[in-house]
């Protein structure tokens, strides 16, 4: 067990789970209080010393499955089954799934697989295919559709038909959950639990690349995002509190002297009440930058609360300011349809021009721009060969408090092609690579408030 659990460990760690020496030696220990026959207890007692985040919940219950999953027990039923013909054997899986028979969907689920998903020895596969090839054979959905015709139907649209279908779905979820696991467990037989674990290895939502994720992971990192801003808005209001204390406090200061005859050897502070910073984003919404940017903007509008105020502004060639369009919107989805449908930020061609983006911004609110204002330009400084302008940005740095620059394309592409980042760098602040949610939270964590 103790082979099983350094595996399990060292592959969290290499999809990015934090695991700390103090929490490896806590699993450790737990295990010599735990059943040893009894996995699910071990799975709840090494989750709660390992895993602090729920984001990484899946990657956790993926790979304790893999490393800690026995081989199936002798005698389950399946030599029974085995001369079963497929007709009889899915009436009796769905006799399985009303009944809530887990041996026998146990030994339906082996015979199964035995039988359609053809797993090759040797390949290094993650054995999705061998599971929709199980699944494939039996039809999820006509046995979803012989749960519902079984027993007592309620009224379609009654909170009861709801639930109803609610825990048919369940049933069905815990047979595929079944698959799964028996299609892991022959290949580990097959190949071992480190190897698998290397073909089944995927980034956590918060290192998903911004500029190359598919649909489904931009939704789980929206998923991740809205926790995110609540821990942040929290983080940097307690930082702006510690960050500086306020004026001495002359009259208690002496006070407190006099029992050290009038040396005034512990000073005393007034509260300080540091003044909140104004922030102003900008944000390059071309092509695939685009999902970068939405992220940033809804990120550091959600933050709203930590600054004095947060203006955004969206540019490809030119600069529009989107902050009523922000507040408005139920969420970034709609804004970014009602900034589309405006055309904003369009001027000429639709193609990135930062120096005309940048002179326009400068014209219209240069003046506004102060010491106490902080801009953050988000984009790939990709500016399609035309007149970069430094002498734009030059009048933002100089006006504004801070200026920073989030760039979502590996530092490794900055300044190739017609990237331009090298005129601007000198200008900012800072530059920063930001091609994930770990990258943007990270800034914002370092953020100046």
């Amino acid at each position: 067990m103790l082979a099983a659990i350094e595996g399990m460990l060292a592959e969290l760690r290499a999809i990015g789970v934090p695991v700390s020496l103090a929490e490896r030696i806590d699993a450790t220990r737990s295990l010599r209080h735990l059943p040893a026959g009894d996995p699910g207890i071990i799975k709840a007692a090494l989750r709660a010393a390992l895993v602090k985040n729920h984001d990484h919940e899946p990657a956790f219950d993926a790979l304790f499955d893999l490393y800690f999953s026995g081989a199936q027990p002798a005698g389950d039923g399946r030599g029974a089954l085995e001369s079963v013909d497929d007709a009889r054997l899915g009436e009796l899986l769905l006799a399985a799934l009303r009944e809530r028979d887990e041996v026998l969907l146990r030994a339906i689920v082996g015979v199964l697989v035995d039988r359609h998903a053809g797993i090759e020895p040797g390949r290094p596969v993650a054995g999705t295919y061998y599971v929709y090839r199980t699944l494939r054979a039996v039809d999820p959905d006509r046995m979803l559709a012989g749960l519902a015709g079984s027993g007592e139907i309620a009224p379609e649209g009654t909170l009861l038909r709801r639930l109803q279908h609610a825990e048919h779905e369940a049933r069905l979820s815990r047979f595929r959950q079944l698959v799964e696991a028996q299609v892991r467990q022959r290949l580990v037989d097959d190949r071992g639990a480190a190897a698998v674990a290397r073909t089944l290895r995927r980034p956590l939502p918060e290192d998903l690349d911004f500029l190359t994720s598919s649909a489904e992971q931009v939704a789980a990192m929206r998923a991740v995002l809205d926790p995110l801003t609540r821990k942040l808005a929290a983080l940097l209001a307690a930082k702006r509190r510690r960050r500086r204390r306020g004026a001495l406090d002359f009259r208690r200061t002496m006070r407190t002297s006099l029992g050290t005859g009038g040396i005034p050897v512990r000073q005393v502070f007034r509260k300080p009440h540091p003044a909140k910073p104004e922030l102003f984003v900008l944000a390059d919404i071309s092509g695939s930058v685009a999902t970068f940017s939405g992220f940033a903007l809804q990120l550091m509008y959600a933050l709203r609360s930590q600054f004095a105020r947060v203006r955004s502004f969206v540019f490809v060639d030119r600069v529009d300011e989107v902050t009523d369009v922000l507040h408005q919107a139920a969420d970034i989805a709609e804004a970014a349809r009602r900034i589309n449908a405006a055309g904003s930020g369009i001027w000429l061609d639709g193609r990135s021009d930062y120096g005309h983006a940048f002179e326009s911004f400068t014209q219209g609110w240069g003046e506004q721009l102060r010491g106490r204002t902080t801009v953050i330009v988000l984009g790939d400084a990709r500016n399609n060969y035309h007149d970069p302008r430094e002498a734009a940005l030059k009048t933002v740095s100089q006006r504004a408090g801070h200026l920073f620059w989030l760039n979502p394309e590996p530092r490794a592409a900055w300044d190739s092609g017609d990237s331009v980042m090298a005129r601007y760098r000198p200008l900012c602040e800072a530059v920063h690579e930001c091609r994930n949610i770990r990258q943007l939270r990270a800034f914002v964590e370092n953020l100046g408030c």
